[in-house]
């Protein structure tokens, strides 16, 4: 301020070289202007830096908009700028901020954490060209609960992303699995394959063959696939699910038990599956996409038939056959149930089926097990 004063009273000294005396003080000519006509104008307060914000910002998002977002944001704490947007414009707000503005209310509103930065990339996408073509299962782990712990069991539909089931198990038993497909199925329909890893209860994680879950979905009509063992890629939209399950519910709060897991996972999945825009979906949410399959889920289970050229037998309490005289072990999950031999192209060589589905081969010529 001092620099600027003495700037101005010399200024006003007649025979000044004003060029010069601009060039004295290091500014150009329009500063040194400028600064006269504040003084003139003004007195000494008029030679304080002025801030360059415009009078008036029409363009600046309304504070009543602002307070929208972030009551949405509050509400759904891990949804990000998109999510926000779409959601807003699909309740048929009017004059919705753009994603890059409602992130930017966020960070001004302290809703966003300054450490956090994006990790998102191009990705590309498969999946399966219709509802119920795939469905992906999977337990999410276990999870603390303030007394015991909590198994969520998830089932994604592959084409919707629609979550077909979310459940707060106590265990990964097979009959726990069991009864809640069967919940599923008898609301949804059947799948026409079912995509898991190899862990049990629907995997052997080794050469024991099929699990008694396995022989129940084939014996339903359900093709049942695994993914490749330490590849979660193959799995790789349930696995994403899991990380949003974890973000918006168990990333905020402990729950007590197992019921009240429930509700919030009941909470997220309504929420999840009728209003979170999917940014796979063109951020619709996956209701948009999904529809109930045909295939009903049966009263009874529909009878195994073979063909009549079949060679039939009869698996043993141990999963084993026997054929030609030897013992071929084909899994202990079918105990009990018939299989079905048929030739290949490899003398020797026969594929075993259960119901539709090829389940294994047996070589004749190699294998030394013998009755």
């Amino acid at each position: 301020m001092a620099e600027r004063v003495e700037f101005v009273r010399l200024a006003e000294q007649e025979g000044i070289a004003f060029s010069d005396l601009c060039r004295q003080f290091g500014i150009s000519r329009k500063t040194g202007y400028k600064w006269l006509g504040r003084y003139a104008r003004q007195g000494p307060p008029g030679l304080v830096d002025q801030s360059r914000r415009p009078a008036t910002s029409p363009a600046q998002t309304p504070a009543a908009m602002e307070e929208r977002v972030v009551a949405l944001r509050d509400a759904h704490p891990a949804w990000g700028g998109r999510k926000l947007h779409h959601r807003l414009v699909a309740h048929g707000v009017a004059d919705v901020p753009s994603p890059s503005t409602i992130t930017q209310i966020l960070r001004r509103h302290g809703r966003l954490d300054p450490q956090a930065t994006s990790t998102q990339r191009a990705v590309t996408r498969f999946e399966h060209p219709e509802p119920n073509d795939l469905w992906q299962l999977d337990f999410m782990g276990h999870l603390p609960l303030e007394r015991g712990r909590v198994h969520p069991l998830s089932l994604l539909d592959d084409h919707s992303r629609f979550a077909v089931g979310l459940v707060a198990c106590a265990t990964e038993r097979q009959s726990v699995v069991q009864s809640h497909l069967i919940r599923c199925f008898e609301r949804y329909g059947l799948p026409r394959r079912i995509l898991t890893d190899n862990g049990p209860p629907w995997g052997t994680s080794g050469a024991g063959g099929l699990t008694a879950l396995e022989v129940w979905l084939i014996r339903l009509g359900i093709r049942v696939s695994h993914g490749r063992p330490a590849h979660p890629q193959t799995q790789g939209k349930v696995e994403r699910w899991h990380r949003t399950i974890h973000a918006e519910v168990f990333r905020y709060q402990t729950f007590p038990d197992l019921a009240a897991c429930q509700q919030a996972l009941d909470r997220f999945r309504d929420t999840y599956n009728l209003e979170r825009p999917h940014a796979a979906l063109d951020h619709l949410p996956p209701v948009r996409r999904y529809h109930t399959s045909p295939r009903q889920y049966p009263a009874t289970l529909p009878p195994i038939e073979y063909g009549p050229d079949d060679l039939v037998r009869t698996v043993n309490p141990a999963g084993i056959i026997s054929v030609a005289c030897r013992r071929h072990f084909v899994g202990r999950g079918l105990a009990g149930q018939p299989v079905a031999l048929r030739p290949t192209a490899t003398d020797g060589v026969l594929s075993v089926h259960y119901c539709a589905q090829q389940v294994g081969s047996i070589n004749l010529h190699t294998d030394p097990s013998e009755v």
